[in-house]
């Protein structure tokens, strides 16, 4: 009894309250430390996750993402692509405005480096923190001899680190990276006078059945582009809607990764392509060379035949005439593209034929590294011509020089050859008549092995190329008001190939025209009035029904002319 009084008086009633704060206190610590501790497995965890971008664009896409770490989890396992949320926090906003920083210092690397994000919780002791890596996309600055590349978007991962030692957001970099600024990309295609031609690189993928040029993209890239589709009629003759008319039009598309409309891939190459069309004007030997040959030269020579080529409006007659020259080109056999059922993927390819000249037959050399001493040279080695230079008369040569005449069939044909050729013979020439056919291999030869060529105005003219160089052209120019036509497709072209060039306009009596039409009718006497009724009338008139009868007496100065110029 008497120590429970002495116990009551050591606690006076203040100290009774004293102690019962001092319990709840420790209450309270304890249920705070069971809060802290636990925290991690009682809620949703917020985490931050971020996809950069260090090419030209750089973009920031930031989103927040309120799962559970074992929903997170099951997602990124069963997806392949980011979703982005736009409801990001202001606080989170500017976190990533104040810790993060790109260095880019390797201008030279091709992808772009994976970053780490973490971000840290200051109201707890530990915390649990996801990672999410991916390869953005890496579109890179373009002129016109890079073209813009595609990089596909790699499936993201994820990693958990439960690091609690590592204080606010932080971004790992790499030391050798440098800073990029965002740059507006130029056109993907490049349009032109005579042709317009589309130059890729990246994933893309040719679906021959639709006409379309798949090349996939992020869908970033595609919202940022100003052009997402190109039309393109991959043929050298742009302006002339009459050879246009027989071109088929494909379609150059971005698309995403994840379009249901992108087709997979059933065959890769691993060359670049050079998709082109053999429709058009390719049934004349002239537009073959002028529209598709030549353009062919100059857009696949850089490539030294590690390409592959394309043909739309492919004819098989077509492909077997000129298949020396393409594999000359290319080491690879073309591909007929339409209609096809297979998907050809390629990661390097030009759409459309590089011509960029509005003159006929002809390499400006001031824009390109080729001339059409290049071009002719490549035709002198892929059929094997031995003849580099025409004979020079004189100085005790006992060598005649070798007249070629273009023999015709149909309409612009000489209708007294044996005259013509006995009055060469009589001036000193070797005299070969030949027309040229689908053997082009063996009419090149032919025509190698001749110093002067001679024919009316047509496209047999157009295997001036294969002459020999100081060669004579002459071409002779019926009656109907073409020269200006002869002029620009084969004057101008002679001598951009160092080819002698003469011409001899007939008379109307020279022509039978005379003996379809009376001497007085408009037809013989103001042709000017049948280019006006358009230019059918006047190929119907005076290119599909009209030959010709050589005067030989007055065309005989035009061959002594050209015995003069091979003494030069």
């Amino acid at each position: 009894m008497k120590y429970q009084t002495l116990l009551a008086r050591s606690f006076s009633k203040h100290e009774q309250k004293k102690l019962g704060y001092w319990a709840l206190l420790a209450c309270l610590f304890i249920a705070l430390s069971f809060f802290i501790n636990f925290k991690p497995f009682m809620g949703p965890l917020s985490v931050l996750n971020l996809r950069l971008s260090t090419g030209e664009d750089e973009k920031l896409h930031l989103f927040d993402d309120t799962d559970s770490s074992l929903q997170i989890a099951k997602e990124t396992i069963n997806s392949t692509s980011i979703v982005n949320d736009t409801g990001s926090s202001h606080e989170e906003a500017e976190i990533m405005s104040s810790a993060l920083t790109v260095n880019d210092t390797d201008s030279s690397h091709g992808e772009s480096e994976i970053r780490e994000i973490i971000v840290n919780n200051a109201t707890s002791r530990s915390q649990e923190v996801v990672f999410k890596e991916s390869l953005a996309q890496n579109m890179e600055t373009n002129d016109s001899t890079n073209p813009p590349q595609f990089v596909n978007e790699k499936d993201t991962s994820m990693v958990n680190n439960t690091n609690s030692s590592l204080p606010e957001a932080t971004v790992f970099e790499d030391a050798s990276a440098g800073t990029k600024n965002s740059t507006v990309e130029p056109p993907l295609c490049t349009f032109m006078g005579r042709s317009d031609f589309c130059e890729i690189k990246g994933d893309i993928r040719i679906d021959g059945n639709s006409y379309t040029v798949f090349i996939v993209s992020s869908e970033i890239d595609i919202l940022a582009a100003e052009n997402t589709s190109w039309c393109i009629r991959p043929y050298a003759r742009k302006g002339d809607q009459a050879a246009m008319g027989g071109v088929r039009e494909w379609t150059v598309k971005l698309v995403a990764g994840a379009s249901h409309i992108l087709p997979q891939c059933t065959q890769n190459h691993s060359v670049p392509a050079i998709l082109f069309s053999a429709g058009g004007y390719s049934g004349n030997h002239f537009h073959s060379f002028a529209d598709i040959i030549v353009p062919l030269f100059f857009t696949s020579r850089p490539y030294n035949g590690d390409v592959q080529f394309l043909i739309t409006n492919g004819l098989t007659a077509w492909i077997s005439k000129f298949k020396t020259l393409m594999k000359a080109l290319s080491r690879y056999p073309p591909i007929s593209i339409d209609y096809r059922q297979d998907i050809h993927c390629y990661d390097s390819m030009t759409v459309g034929l590089i011509r960029r000249t509005s003159k006929e037959l002809s390499i400006d050399p001031s824009n390109s590294p080729y001339s059409m001493k290049d071009f002719r040279q490549f035709l002198r080695s892929s059929y094997s011509l031995k003849r580099t230079m025409a004979i020079k008369i004189g100085n005790g040569s006992r060598k005649r020089p070798r007249l070629v005449i273009i023999s015709r069939k149909r309409s612009r044909a000489f209708t007294n050859v044996g005259e013509i050729v006995s009055m060469a013979k009589r001036l000193g020439f070797r005299v070969v008549v030949a027309e040229p056919d689908a053997d082009v291999s063996g009419f090149a030869k032919i025509i190698n092995s001749c110093d002067v060529m001679m024919g009316v105005h047509g496209a047999g003219l157009t295997n001036m190329v294969f002459l020999p160089e100081k060669a004579v052209l002459v071409q002779v120019i019926p009656i109907g008001g073409t020269e200006w036509l002869s002029k620009t497709y084969f004057e101008e072209p002679a001598k951009d190939m160092n080819i002698r060039y003469l011409d001899y306009k007939i008379r109307v009596e020279e022509s039978t025209l005379i003996h379809q039409y009376p001497h007085d009718h408009v037809v013989l006497r103001d042709p000017s009035e049948i280019w006006k009724q358009g230019w059918s009338a006047v190929q119907s008139i005076y290119l599909s029904k009209q030959n010709v009868t050589l005067d030989v007496n007055r065309f005989r100065p035009t061959l002594v002319k050209a015995l003069e110029l091979l003494h030069q």
